[in-house]
This record gives structure tokens, sequence and C-alpha cells, in this order.
């Protein structure tokens, strides 16, 4: 019977079931994505880490962990790494970068893609001054191979370009571009000195028999006593899957916001079916048919519809992950091979039935109830007016169904009900909107208006009217898109903050104690201010009241946790607050009765659970320091200050090994690159930022994570205008008597195109409107409670969002009721219609 009765309605119930398809394409997309991720980092692990065992540390080590790292493996490279300003002497071209001096055979593992590939053999076997540059970089300064780069004393010819490093994202060469030199040279470019910040690494390669685990378990406590951190391929491996399954996962909830979007056109495009279908639920009563047989009958035929649907989706989604690794390329280590994942694909057919039946229950529920009196009396309606108990119970497996997915995705309970109720907010926010316009266009009908007006705003409210789901559906829609782009323009707007007014926007660090004042003399012959100008010392944590890292480990009531430890620590010394602190609980800091008080950032202070009053013990380049915690701070992170964790008062630390930060502000690029030229020039050693280059960076960044966004949006989106079509293709056949009654009544067929374009233009609107007051809403929470700034939305991207969804509309609107104006007044006198 569900089959038969089928017959007359198949293109209904394919074009509402369709409107999971988009869903599900997006969520076996994004699974399927996933999947083959975990398993392209799986099998290419040992190229993410480039070696079996890394070590790394920021100080030179004791000398007898120097003898250890000697007999570790069956071979070894070493990297010393450090940021400096390069200059490419041809361009006069600089730009802060990586600079890596490399020694031994790395990578062991991998592809080390440099262009000619020549240039890495006799870079590994260099006698001469040569180096490999990143590609980013040689783009941005205008050089190219054949040229020298300029690094501190030393010239280097550029031999290469390096395309891609293993385990290194593109991105993460765009903000941070490196050149390869040989380690041999770095002594004679004077930049290794006492203050400046210098990483070093070894990579080790092992017999292909070694259990790496389990050989560094043996040397973990020594390599943790001496602050040396340590990454293998398994470690790695955990890393950046846990890293990229967080990625996947929260863009599966996107796509599942996509999916429920299409649920709730799924929902309405069955209550109007169930609509059409109750008289024929009352013939088939009157011919013994029970209420749950007629129930079954039409859930027989959704569950299949969904089925398709599911199935359809599943295999769109299959072709559509085959592009994703394009759109995530540049935010990937490992180059991901792409293929079918049953998992996602059953997972996917198996969610868009499940879901479809849930989503679908809500109205069909009403069928067990038609009477059989309503074949015989169309204006009974006491079988539909009582409340089905059953459809609180739709209701919470609904809700059960959603927290469960959630949690699926994201493994966290608390996270999962967070979405949950986020999206009960949207839709009830959406939905209260829709019934309110509903409520406002009749109780406020404007009767002395123009008859298109009228009966335009009539058909908002009137039976089968599509005012909710309209609403919700392109609301939702246009909430994303408004969402993403005020989204981006407030973290622009928190990053440019920097360079306004009199903030400062270049920062020159590494200076030596015997460099300052040549320095300041180069910045104020550059008519430039010095806005401020910090010494800044390095030390290390010896004890916290007495008591070691040892010993904390076995005492349990010692709570300081023991990367307080490991940790180096960057201090200053004055005795006042600066403009981007306030102080919390206690004195700034200061000196008394022959003890120093220090104050620390109040945050950094709870997370080593300390109290005021504990002594702090630090060694300072051997020197032992004893303080006092006498005072906490609020810092300011978002202002361009050199903030600092650690305060020491002036008068303890002015003899101690120190560099200097100082910070101005440069009118333009052209002054800000001379500038850069004259450092690298007379003072090689230190380096400068130039936060409108950083500016300009992460503009590129947040432009191609917008991208991202925006493909993911794009399915919701997409959703949304299908449910818009398939929502006014099943009313069309309401809208159709209609309009054929008004044509029979005298109205011509312009009236009608105006009635129907101000109907759905008006339905556009709202439902742009309705999401865009959402997303307001929305970033003025992240604003204020999350970026913590001022909050001015731009209204540019919004006119945009409001023009292109209602122009939207209204375009499917009069495509799909075109049908209405060819049809001729004879079909209602004659019941055709």
């Amino acid at each position: 019977m569900a089959w038969r009765d089928s017959r007359r309605s198949r293109q209904r119930l394919l074009l509402f079931m369709s409107a999971i398809v988009l869903g599900i394409a997006a969520l076996v997309a994004i699974n399927s994505f996933g999947d083959n991720l975990a398993r392209s980092i799986d099998e290419q692990a040992r190229e993410l880490l480039g070696a079996d065992l890394t070590l790394s540390w920021n100080r030179p080590p004791s000398r007898s962990m120097q003898q250890l790292t000697k007999t570790i493996g069956q071979d070894r490279a070493y990297e010393v790494s450090f940021a400096s300003l390069v200059s490419i002497p041809k361009t006069g071209g600089v730009r802060l970068a990586q600079v890596k001096g490399l020694q031994g055979n790395f990578p062991y593992y991998g592809t080390w893609e440099v262009q000619p590939v020549s240039a890495i053999q006799s870079f590994r076997q260099a006698r001469e001054r040569v180096a490999l540059v990143d590609d980013a970089l040689l783009v941005q300064l205008g050089a190219q191979p054949g040229d020298s780069v300029r690094v501190g004393n030393l010239s280097f010819l550029i031999t290469g370009r390096v395309m891609k490093t293993p385990g290194q994202a593109a991105v993460a060469a765009t903000v941070a571009p490196t050149v390869f030199v040989p380690n041999q040279f770095l002594t004679n470019t004077g930049l290794l000195q006492r203050g400046s910040r210098v990483n070093y690494k070894y990579y080790y390669q092992f017999a292909a028999s070694t259990d790496i685990e389990k050989y560094v378990k043996t040397i973990s406590a020594r390599l943790d006593k001496e602050g040396i951190s340590y990454d293998t391929v398994a470690g790695r491996k955990r890393q950046t899957g846990r890293s990229f399954a967080d990625l996947t996962k929260y863009m599966s909830l996107v796509a599942f916001v996509a999916l429920l979007l299409g649920c709730v056109g799924v929902a309405s495009a069955v209550q109007l079916y169930v609509k059409e279908k109750v008289s024929s639920v009352a013939i088939l009563r009157t011919l013994g048919a029970s209420g749950r047989q007629a129930f079954l009958i039409y859930l027989i035929q959704t569950a299949l519809m969904g089925l398709i649907g599911a199935t359809v989706g599943a295999l769109v989604g299959s072709a559509v992950q085959l592009i994703l690794p394009r759109v995530f390329g540049n935010f990937l280590p490992v180059t991901v091979d792409t293929a079918l994942s049953a998992p996602a694909i059953l997972s996917g057919i198996g969610t868009g039935l499940l879901i479809s039946i849930l989503f679908s229950l809500l109205s069909l529920l009403t069928i067990r109830n038609v009477s059989p009196l309503r074949a015989i009396r169309s204006s009974y309606e006491d079988d539909l007016s009582g409340r089905d108990p059953l459809r609180w119970l739709v209701y919470l497996l609904v809700i059960g169904f959603i927290i469960g997915f959630a949690y699926l995705q994201t493994q966290n309970f608390m996270l999962a009900l967070g979405f949950t109720g986020g999206l009960v907010i949207a839709f009830g926010i959406l939905t209260g909107l829709g019934l309110g316009l509903i409520w406002l266009v009749r109780r406020f009908f404007p009767a002395s208006w123009s008859y298109v007006w009228r009966q335009s705003l009539a058909n908002l409210y009137r039976p089968n009217n599509q005012t909710l789901i309209l609403v919700t559906s392109i609301g939702l829609g246009a909430f994303l898109i408004a969402t993403l782009y005020l989204t981006q323009g407030l973290l622009l707007g928190r990053v440019e903050l920097s360079g306004s007014g009199s903030q400062p926007n270049m920062v020159l660090f590494d200076i030596q104690n015997e460099q300052i004042a040549g320095v300041r003399s180069l910045v104020k012959a550059k008519k430039l201010p010095i806005l401020q100008e910090v010494p800044v010392v390095t030390m290390r944590l010896s004890d916290v009241n007495g008591k070691s890292t040892g010993i904390s480990r076995k005492d349990t009531t010692f709570k300081t946790p023991n990367w307080a430890f490991t940790r180096e620590y960057r201090v200053t010394y004055r005795d006042s607050l600066i403009s981007s602190e306030k102080l919390v609980t206690g004195k700034n800091a200061y000196q008394a009765n022959g003890a120093v008080h220090i104050s620390m950032e109040k945050g950094f202070f709870d997370r080593m659970h300390l109290k005021l009053g504990d002594t702090l013990d630090f060694n300072v380049q051997g020197a032992p320091i004893q303080t006092i915690v006498s005072g906490t701070r609020e810092v300011d992170w978002n202002r361009v200050q050199t903030n600092f964790l650690v305060v020491f008062p002036s008068g303890v630390l002015e003899q101690a090994p120190q560099f200097h930060v100082l910070m101005t502000k440069v009118p333009n690029n052209q002054v800000s690159a001379q500038l850069q030229r004259a450092l690298v020039s007379r003072f090689p050693n230190v380096s400068a930022i130039d936060l409108g280059l950083i500016l300009k960076t992460i503009d590129e960044i947040l432009d191609q994570i917008s991208f991202v966004i925006q493909f993911m949006a794009l399915f919701s989106i997409l959703t949304g205008l299908l449910v818009l079509a398939s929502s006014v293709v099943i009313s069309k056949y309401q809208r159709l008597r209609e309009s054929v009654l008004l044509r029979t009544l005298g109205a011509s067929r312009a009236q009608i195109l105006r009635i129907t374009a101000l109907e759905y233009g008006l339905l556009g609107l709202l439902a742009s409107l309705s999401g865009i007051l959402l997303s307001v809403i929305g970033t003025w929470a992240l604003a204020q409670f999350v970026f913590e700034v001022a909050y001015r939305p731009n209204a540019v991207p919004l006119v945009v969002v409001t023009t292109v969804v209602t122009s939207l509309t209204i375009l499917i609107g009069l495509f799909n009721s075109r049908e209405v104006l060819v049809r001729p007044p004879l079909d209602v006198l004659r019941s055709e219609a």
C-alpha cells in the first residue's frame, strides 16, 4: 500500500527528502577525509618527524648530557636555530626569519623538496658558504637561487629553493620562513652571543629493529632533569593525529548543522504532505485499516525516501572528499591519499535514515488519530485537536540523538550539551521570530494598503504558509555566513589595534648591553620615538620554599608542577607598574631588609599553586638569588607591551647577563625597511619584528581559514536553498489553487507575479535579518567574553548577506512558481487544480 500510494507523490517525496542530501554529503565528506587523514598520518609518521627521535633544548646541556647525546642511535644530525633579520643585498629586502644551522643527513625520512634537487647534496657536503631558503622568503624579498642572503656578518650563496620540509605545513613557512645554512659557519655570523635566544636539536636514526619508546623510557628521567624535551615517531603520531582529529570532529559538527537544517525542511515538508493525505487516510480507515496500519504506510514511504536521500548524499560526499585535501592543503603536514571510507559511508547512510525518520515522526504521529468521519464530514476536526503524548517522546529522542552525535564527535559531554543548547537557542530564536512575524501580520494587518501588498502579506499567515520553515532554514544559513565575516573582522580588528594611535609597531630585541646606546642613537637618527626600552634577564627556578623538582615527585603535598622547574624564565626589573598592568593582590616588586620581593602575573601565579609569602630560588647564569612572592599583577596581553610573568625590583639584576628590548613606531613601510637595513648593517645580531608584516601574514592566514569555514558553511547555505526550493514546490499545489482562483476573479498575471515576488522578498528579507541579528548577538558575546575587545560590527558584509539571501529567495520562489502564471483559470472550475 505504501508503494501504491506513493505513485502520485513520488516527485514530492523525492524532493523534500533531498533536503538531507547535502547534510549527509558534508558529513560523509568530512568523516571520509578524517579517516584518510588518520591513515595518512599513520603511514607518514616518520616523515612528520624526519627521524626516529629528536632531542631539543634552549640552553647548552651539561658535559655528561653532551656525552650521552653522542652515543644515541646509529646516525645523528645536529641543528642550531634562532630568529634573526636576514637581508638580500641584491634587492635590499629585509625579513625576520628562522635561521637553522644544519649538520648531518637530515631528514632521514620523508622528502625534503628543494629546487634543484642537487642542491641538497651540495649543501650537506658544503665547504663554502651556501644556503637553502624557503620559497615564501624568496618570493617576499624578490630573490632567487644564485643571489646571496646575508645572515649576521656573513653572506651565503642561495643554491636552492625549499618548497617543503618534512612535517612542516605550508602555512608555517609563511609565518616563519627558514634559511638553512651549514652549521660550521654559524659561529662566524656573530649571532651566537650570550643572551641570544638559541634552540638546539639532535635528530637520531636507529636500527630498524629498535624499540624507540622502550629506549626513551630508560633516559627520560635524565632528560627531564636537564630540561631537554624529546619527541618520537609514536609521540608525533599521537600529537598530530589528536590535533587533526579535533579539526575533523568540529568540522563534522558544522556538517551536522547542515544536516539538521535539512531535517527542519523534512519536518515541514512531511507536515504539508500529511495534511494532503488526511482525506486518503480517512478513506483507508473506512475500508477497515487501523490507525497503526495507516501510520506504517506513510512511515515506510518517508523511511524509503530518507534511505534514498542518505545514499545519494553518501555518494556525493565520497566525491566531495576528493577535493578536501586541496581545501585544507596549506594546514596539513602530510600528503593525504584519498580513498572510499566504508565506515564513513555506512555511518552517513545510517545517520541520514535515522534522523529523517525522527523528524518525520513529529507529523506522522497525527495519522494514527485520523477518524473515518473525515471521509464524509470534511469539517470534522476533533480527531486531530488533542495533544499526542508521544510527540514529547519524539522531542526527547531528537534532542538525545543530537547530544549523542555531538558527544561521539567531541568525546566531551559538556561540550556536546553546549553544542545542543546552542542549536536549541538558535532554532528557538529563529522560530520565535517567524511566529512573531505571523502574529504581527495577522494582528496589525494593513487593510488600507494596495491589493498586491495585502495579498502578499496575507500569504505569510494563511494555511500552508512557508514563513516558519524559511525563516528558520534560510536564517540559520545567513547566521553562519554573517558570523564568519564578523568574527574574522573581530580578529583582524583585535590585531590591527596594535598599529593604532601611539602604540608601537616595531620591536627590536636581542640588543646586548654594549649595543643599546648605538641602537638608541640609530632609532633617534631616523627621527623615530623610543616608546619603551626594557632589560631582559634569563634564569631558571631552582626550588620553591626550599623544595626542588626531585623532592616534589615524592612529596604529595608539594603542588608546584614540574614544568615550573624546567622552563626558562625571561624577567625584567623595575619598581613601578606599566600601563598594561594592574595590581591585584599584595605589593609590586620592591626590596626590604635585604630581601628581594617580586611580583607575578596572576594567572601564572595560580597555575604554579603559589601563595603570597612563598620563597622562590632562581639560578641566574650560575648565581643563586632568593626571592619572596609579595604581589600579583593582572596583565593585558592584548597590548603591544613588553609584558612579563615575573618582575624583579631595581637594584638586583643590573649586573646580570642580559639583553634589551626597544619598541618604536615607524610611520610607513619605507622607513621600516630603512631601519631594518641599518640594523642588519651595524648590529647583525639585533632582530626586528615588524608588526605591519605580521598583520599582513595574519590576514593571509585568516583568509585561508575563512575559505575553509566558508567551504563548510556553503553546505548549510545550499541546504537552506534546497529546503526553500522544496518547500516552494510542495506548497506550490496550494498556491496554484489560490492563484488560479485569483485569475478567475480577474487578477492579472503581472499582479500575481508581484504578489509572489513580494511574498518571497519579505520572507527572504526577514530570514536574512533574523540570521544577521543572531550573528550580531553571537559575535558581541565573543567580543565581550572571549576576546575582551570593543565590538564595532562592519555593516558592509551584513548588507551583502542580506541582499544576496533576499535576492536568491525571490528568484527561487519565482522560478518554482512559474507554473502558476501559465495555468488556465478553467482548471480550478474543472477541479483539476
